[in-house]
């Protein structure tokens, strides 16, 4: 399903005729940071989402069949010769457009919720009760107005609006606003979840589980890492005395937990830092990714006898991400 910000566009109506889209998607890239292209014609829509250094996802949709990933981003591009599409383009957050770019693994749950029969602060209620991972679409009255109400297990993460501003926007106020007008107006609701991926073998209860496909969770604690990453690179690119290459230090530390953290052996190409960016790519739990290197990051500082300076210079990082690291048992 293709999902796109509710704001309005940065860029908005251009024609694909006059374009080249793999220079477009370049351009923005560098223009707007992260974002997301929308594609629309009478018979096929899609979307390409995108940050600084790559793209993202891409969704295709043509006679209710939808493809994704780069096979999307192929067809877009083969469609745009022969078809003539309307083009927006959406600036999202950087510490969303993760978010934004997953959202096609949700799942429905309800369909078509006239709010004629259905109260919207009723069902953010009911949705918070149930720990809804995913999130609520408010279609309101004829007037192309809406919003689209991100949870994560039962927390609202906040809102696109259509009169917001690009960002996913936590505010009460306009949550309340989209509830006031669902009722002046009437409209539509939709919910879809993404789904609750539990490890192989195991039972969990509800709050043991580690919400693997959630784009927040995941991606957000991929930032988290990688905010700690840059720090700590920086800290030991600055001891004189350490005369290796960080990329070294760290590779060899990898290796040596690799045993107990499987996901770090570099020869597997699952987690890997570079250029201040952390990727991943494996089905390790994010909980037990964070705690394994986090481990080699203590240790590696340790054994430089420098963990008390990484302590002090990630204190605002330890300030900013206090409930994940409560949340994973991790402490500097």
């Amino acid at each position: 399903m293709i999902i796109i910000p509710r704001e309005k566009p940065v860029i908005e109506n251009l024609n694909s005729y006059y374009l080249d889209i793999r220079k477009l998607l370049e351009h923005y890239q560098g223009e707007l940071g992260s974002g997301g292209i929308h594609f629309k014609a009478p018979n096929m829509e899609g979307v390409l989402f995108f940050d600084k250094d790559e793209f993202l996802n891409g969704i295709f949709s043509e006679k209710g069949r939808e493809i994704e990933g780069k096979e999307a981003l192929d067809r877009i591009v083969d469609a745009v010769t022969d078809n003539n599409f309307t083009i927006n383009i959406y600036k999202i957050d950087p510490e969303r457009i993760y978010f934004w770019a997953n959202l096609s693994s949700s799942e429905d749950i309800y369909r078509d919720l006239s709010t004629e029969f259905t109260d919207l602060e009723g069902l953010i209620k009911k949705m918070s009760s149930e720990k809804l991972t995913g999130y609520i679409d408010v279609s309101i009255g004829k007037n192309d107005e809406g919003g689209l109400l991100f949870f994560n297990n039962g927390e609202i993460m906040g809102g696109s609006y259509s009169w917001g501003k690009g960002e996913l926007d936590g505010s009460k106020e306009n949550q309340d606003l989209l509830i006031s007008k669902s009722k002046k107006s009437g409209g539509v609701c939709n919910v879809r979840k993404i789904p609750v991926k539990i490890e192989k073998g195991e039972e969990k209860s509800e709050t043991d589980k580690v919400v693997e496909t959630a784009p927040e969770i995941s991606f957000g604690v991929l930032t988290l890492l990688e905010e700690m990453m840059v720090v700590f690179e920086k800290l030991m690119q600055s001891d004189k005395k350490i005369r290796t290459e960080f990329d070294t230090l760290l590779r060899k530390k990898f290796v040596e937990k690799a045993d107990d953290y499987p996901f770090l052996d570099p020869f597997t190409s699952e987690f890997a830092y570079s250029n201040q960016k952390v990727t991943f790519v494996g089905d390790t739990s994010y909980e037990i990714v964070a705690r394994g290197v986090v481990e080699c990051v203590k240790e590696l500082a340790d054994e430089f006898e420098m963990l008390k300076g990484l302590t002090d210079a990630l204190t605002p990082w330890s300030n900013k991400y206090s409930k994940d690291l409560v949340k994973f048992g991790i402490s500097f």
